[in-house]
């Protein structure tokens, strides 16, 4: 099962300080002290619990870890989860020699002015933030004085869903050093009764996880409990390191006696719906495939074999077509047709055919795929008891055609009438994703990341297998007229084989005796109709399993996919239906004490003698609400010559030098997949010989190179070449000039800069840096800034290329170097911990004379440590 589609529990545990370059054996020497193999950097993580509690789906989460600070000074203690993106947290508190510091859940705007404070001291400590596919990371620190206890204690709560019959729990487990007490405990409670139940790691051989771990499930009970020694965690036999690196998977399903279970605890009530045994629903589905330029190499050969996995599993009922988009619209068939052999085996062949080309008109290739749907219907070309899905894949954002999302998205909505639901599929990071979810929400489906890796094939199979068997359609659950309130989303367009509908609300009237639920639906045959009746005494035994049962579970379970689905509606809202969504979902966030992404944790915590506060807020759609392509670089290269990487996430930025001779090429930017190359020439200066100790080198040539374009631009401080296959025009740093084909623009302005665009977002700019002529030292060099990137792929690398990629990095112990000017910190970046200096460097992009100031940490010995490998793996033969 592909790792990007499934609905689940996760948590990595990151704790402490990473432990790299320690002696082997189980003890080290500090001064006069000894101290045991799992202490790092002086900070002993004695213990981490992981404790889930699941009850009817509802998951209960309770991360607890606790430490010592050995030193005898005060030592910074972090603490990192990463949870899922679809959990809510619900407490956080901090305990420092048994004084408890509590976390507390406030509306943003309330939080607002202590945040702004807390960034204006430089020590915001909680936040959370993306991480990964489906997860969110959870960051505190703290100074914790010599000798002194902390416990981090982290709750947070999801409802799992149904996922190809499966319900998974998956941690991701990573602790960076030995834990003398680490466990992992799922208690799983089920009123239906547990029919399968399983865990594995990957991090661990089937050897030692048969003794660590131990499962079981009887009944409406199941356990799961992961306790490795610290002997089992090593990496190897003598290792101080963890392996415990990885994921931690529990699966499970319950018995399925009837169609439908519902539960009542409190006066609120939850109602599961997942029939089993019914013939699939016949589909009637168009695959509308972006083949624009962006889409070339891997994504589209991604692309291909998915489809050819997917028509291999399409059954000979279902009707199909191909609608591809670039610049034009083209069709495999004018109509839909029947998925026989014969015509798979020609849809085979022509899948095989697809080539990327040209531009992204998102609009009419929708368009042309919702009208053919329509048509075949209107003119019973299809089964009359079938269903229509639209599934469509893009890279990119509209740029050409109707290329406005609002205007594509009404255009969308009416074709399609409520009639089928939309699957909008987003390849990559470089798009406007919210775009593709609300239009899919609007039309009754929903929107997936494919995340460019090497199984995206394997994310877009597994997203058709999803739903690829539709058991029901037109959904309709419904209750006794006058005798529920606050009701969660009842009807649904399609219910699919391996998934759970789950609708809950609240009693009006606790004392009755039965309580009844209807669920009409259309199924392959005829129309279904099933009856769930519960008896309210027989309901209460439930209650009595008090052990497994936390709180008002299934009141805290209404509320959660209550707001849950209120964030979802108010994404397709304005003005006064969007304040009103807002304020109900708001209101239920701060009563049940839910961080989501209209409230805060303020956590307020001891630091320096006073308490400071600290702000983790949830990421959500408001974070991405305005998208807009980067507009500012965060890479560039420029001067002797100063790498300066800018990281966004940390309003930081790191910088280095790289020292050699003049004549070497370096490479700068490699992308296999998008086919694009920099890499840059050294020059040196007029009279510094090569083994001068004060030499300085600059970039005096660049090689900008597009092999999907078979494109090459040669920029030296003299001139600007640009080849097209066989064809050269040359251009002089005089000329106030722009050219323009077909997925490139160039713009050179007279004695200052050149900016090259690649399509929609890919931006880099040339800065030509002249000195005086009768300069003594100096010839006149280029600076290269990475003005847009997001269209660049995962898997560039080089230089700058390699930093494209999302990264973190911590400074700490900042203290007086051999420059009272310049502090020097240590920074762990990449696993290493290095010695950095604070310093600064210039952006040239407005004034090649002036510059603007960026302060940033310096790495020394040629980027050593920060960049992948030693410098000099990036050498090249030549520009070219």
């Amino acid at each position: 099962m592909s790792s990007a589609l499934r609905s689940c529990l996760v948590l990595a545990l990151l704790l402490g300080l990473a432990a790299s370059g320690f002696p082997r054996g189980p003890f080290r020497l500090l001064g006069k002290r000894s101290l045991p193999e799992w202490v790092v950097d002086d900070i002993e993580v004695y213990s981490t619990k992981i404790d889930c509690k699941v009850t009817s789906r509802f998951a209960h989460n309770v991360v607890t870890t606790k430490a010592i600070n050995r030193a005898d000074k005060a030592k910074e203690v972090s603490f990192d989860v990463e949870l899922p993106k679809t959990a809510f947290i619900t407490s956080f508190t901090l305990t420092i020699d048994g004084v408890i510091y509590p976390g507390n859940v406030k509306e943003k705007e309330v939080a607002k002015k202590q945040y702004e404070k807390a960034v204006s001291q430089g020590k915001t400590a909680g936040l959370v933030k993306a991480s990964g596919r489906k997860l969110e990371k959870f960051t505190v620190s703290v100074n914790v004085a010599a000798g002194s206890n902390v416990t981090f204690e982290l709750i947070y709560e999801e409802l799992l869903k149904r996922n190809k019959g499966k319900y998974e729990m998956y941690l991701k487990v990573q602790p960076k050093q030995l834990i003398q007490h680490f466990e992992i405990e799922a208690n799983i409670f089920e009123p239906q009764g547990i029919s399968t139940l399983d865990a594995e790691a990957s991090f661990i051989t089937n050897d030692v996880l048969g003794s660590a771990l131990t499962k079981s499930f009887s009944g409406k009970k199941g356990h799961v409990s992961f306790k490795p020694s610290l002997d089992q965690q090593r990496s190897c036999p003598t290792c101080t390191d963890s392996l415990l690196n990885g994921d931690f998977t529990i699966t499970y399903d319950v018995n399925r006696e009837s169609p439908g279970n519902i539960q009542i605890v409190n006066g609120y009530f939850v109602h599961y719906f997942a029939p089993q045994g019914l013939p699939v629903v016949p589909k009637n589905v168009v695959f509308v495939i972006d083949i624009s330029g962006s889409m070339a190499g891997r994504k589209i050969e991604q692309t291909r074999d998915a489809l050819l996995k997917i028509l291999e599993d399409i059954k000979e009922e279902d009707y199909l077509n191909f609608i591809l988009f670039s610049g034009d619209v083209t069709t495999w068939k004018d109509s839909l047709v029947q998925a026989t052999p014969e015509n798979l085996q020609k849809a085979k062949e022509f899948v095989r055919s697809i080539r990327d080309q040209g531009m992204t008109n998102i609009n009419d290739g929708l368009l042309r795929g919702i009208s053919m749907l329509n048509k075949a219907r209107e003119e019973n070309l299809v089964p009359e008891r079938s269903t229509s899905i639209v599934i469509m894949l893009t890279d990119g954002d509209a740029n050409t055609g109707e290329s406005r999302p609002e205007k594509i998205q009404e255009n969308v909505r009416n074709a399609i009438g409520g009639k089928f639901p939309l699957y909008n599929l987003g390849f990559g990071n470089n798009l406007n994703y919210n775009f593709l979810e609300s239009m899919a929400l609007e039309n009754h489906g929903f929107a997936r990341r494919i995340y460019e890796d090497s199984d995206a094939n394997l994310q877009l199979q597994g997203f058709y297998e999803e739903v690829a068997n539709p058991l029901l359609t037109n959904v309709e659950v419904a209750y006794p007229e006058n005798a529920i309130l606050d009701l969660t989303q009842n009807s649904y367009q399609h219910f699919y084989d391996g998934s759970e509908i789950v609708v809950a609300g609240r009693l009006l009237d606790e004392d009755v005796n039965t309580f009844k639920a209807d669920v009409k639906g259309h199924g392959a045959l005829n129309d279904l109709t099933f009856v769930e009746e519960v008896d309210m005494k027989e309901m209460e035994k439930a209650q009595e399993e008090q052990e497994y049962i936390f709180g008002n579970f299934i009141e805290r379970l209404w509320a959660y996919l209550t707001i849950a689905q209120l964030l979802e509606k108010r994404k397709n809202t304005h003005g006064e239906e969007k304040e009103n969504l807002t304020a109900q979902a708001l209101e239920l966030s701060l009563k049940y004490h839910f961080v989501t992404p209209l409230t805060s944790m303020v956590v307020t915590k001891p630091e320096d003698n006073e308490d400071q506060t600290a702000i983790a807020d949830k990421p959500g759609e408001e974070a991405d609400a305005s998208y807009q392509p980067p507009l500012t670089p965060y890479y560039y290269v420029d001067g002797d010559p100063h790498f300066i990487i800018q990281v966004p996430e940390k309003d930081d930025a790191i910088c280095f030098n790289i020292d050699e001779d003049p004549g070497t090429v370096l490479n700068l930017i490699q992308d296999p997949v998008t086919g694009l190359t920099v890499n840059g020439q050294i020059i040196g200066d007029k009279k510094a010989g090569p083994d001068s100790k004060t030499r300085k080198t600059f970039f005096g040539k660049l090689g900008i190179a597009s092999a999907h374009m078979d494109l090459r631009i040669e920029v030296t401080t003299e001139k600007i070449t640009l080849w097209s296959g066989a064809d050269r025009s040359t251009l002089s740093w005089l000329d106030t000039v722009m050219i323009t084909q077909e997925g490139l623009s160039m713009t050179i302005n007279r004695k200052k800069n050149m900016t090259v665009s690649f399509g929609d977002g890919v931006t880099f700019v040339v800065v030509l840096h002249q000195v005086w002529k009768k300069q003594p030292s100096h010839y006149d060099f280029l600076g290269f800034y990475v003005e847009d990137s997001h269209r660049i792929s995962m898997q560039t690398h080089g230089l700058l290329g390699q930093f494209f990629h999302p990264f973190d990095f911590r400074v700490s112990d900042v203290h007086q170097g051999s420059d009272p000017a310049k502090p020097d910190a240590t920074m762990v970046v990449k696993n290493h911990r290095l010695t950095v200096t604070r310093g600064s460097q210039k952006d040239y992009r407005k004034d090649a004379r002036v510059g603007t100031k960026v302060d940033c940490w310096f790495v020394h010995n040629n980027g050593e440590g920060l960049i992948d490998g030693i410098h000099t793996d990036y050498i090249v033969p030549g520009l070219f």
